[in-house]
């Protein structure tokens, strides 16, 4: 069967999984644990990936990157052909290490940001390596450790994970730990390793409630964890990579050029946008900013969050808004 092509859009969240070839140990000690942290340590700002969580098992690995703008394939080839062969050259072997190709799965960020970062963070306890919670807290080769504030990571993008949870670190954190706590009784999550219609759905019980409304024509893919609009947008903007993003760059847009054109559609003043207040007016031209910068610029909503004073949930929230009023009123952000 031939292999099916990656998604690999520069911008997208991919929930990464490596393997060893015949399910045996990709880590033999803590110096290969090391090695490859120390590669990702290099790799991942050169490629400009960003890295929201990862986890070291013996036979196995998972991480939860947003891809730079060469995609996700160029930091895997050079972070498994590199450790590869300082894993045989160190442990005296030949051949293969890792199972076929790593497997990415494109996940849709508002629905499945947390809900992996727990998953694979909760992974050193489902398999035995540590015995409870506060033992993961201080376990080394996972990114939980980081997130606890425990050891500060460069390469690992701590604050973005911890702006859902709240402001102040503190009580982010707090928050976050009491999240993964409720997360260990869920068990093993198997919707979450993997894209295709029941998995990206929720499960069987999901599907039939769609199917009891109606919804028989579900939109699914095994490369993408998301709903069926996600789906669909992902395989349609997969097909030209995000040139439209691109040419609005080339064009010079950005966060303040989308501000002025907003600024402009409703006469209002830029400073006035940007301040404090729940003014509806205020509410719809940030709403439309959001909105913008988010689909066409392809911004992030942590930085959109920093601009405007507001956690990335209530960007997600104002996102989904400004792109109703968009659609209503055939807002465009060109001139």
């Amino acid at each position: 069967m031939p292999r099916i092509a990656r998604l690999d859009t520069p911008g997208l969240l991919h929930h990464v999984m490596i393997r060893g070839i015949e399910r045996r140990k990709i880590f033999n000690d803590n110096k290969d644990r090391d090695n490859f942290i120390e590669r990702m340590s290099r790799l991942l700002p050169e490629t400009k990936t960003q890295c929201y969580a990862w986890s070291f098992l013996p036979n196995h690995a998972h991480f939860l990157f947003r891809s730079g703008s060469k995609g996700i394939a160029s930091l895997m080839r050079r972070l498994l052909t590199g450790y590869a062969v300082t894993y045989n050259r160190r442990h005296r072997r030949h051949g293969q290490l890792f199972q076929n190709r790593y497997k990415s799965v494109v996940c849709q960020e508002d629905s499945y940001l947390l809900k992996l970062v727990r998953y694979i963070h909760l992974n050193p306890l489902r398999a035995k390596i540590v015995n409870d919670l506060s033992e993961l807290d201080n376990y080394s080769y996972s990114g939980h450790k980081s997130l606890m504030g425990k050891v500060k990571l460069e390469w690992q993008d701590a604050e973005y994970v911890l702006c859902y949870f709240g402001k102040k670190a503190g009580d982010a954190r707090k928050k976050y730990r009491s999240y993964v706590e409720k997360g260990i009784e869920l068990g093993r999550r198997p919707e979450l390793v993997g894209g295709g219609l029941i998995r990206s759905l929720g499960g069987w019980d999901e599907v039939k409630k769609l199917r009891l409304k109606g919804e028989e024509r579900i939109k699914s893919d095994q490369r993408i964890l998301g709903e069926s609009k996600f789906v669909t947008d992902i395989l349609s903007e997969s097909e030209y990579q995000f040139s439209r993003k691109y040419r609005l760059k080339s064009l010079g847009y950005n966060f303040e050029k989308v501000l002025g054109r907003v600024s402009d559609l409703f006469e209002l003043d830029k400073d006035y946008i940007t301040g404090k207040g729940r003014q509806s007016d205020r509410v719809m031209a940030r709403d439309l900013i959001c909105y913008f910068s988010v689909n066409e610029l392809g911004m992030t909503m942590v930085d959109l969050a920093r601009r405007f004073d507001m956690t990335p949930a209530a960007v997600s929230i104002a996102v989904q808004r400004g792109e109703k009023l968009a659609k209503d009123n055939n807002y465009q952000v060109e001139m």
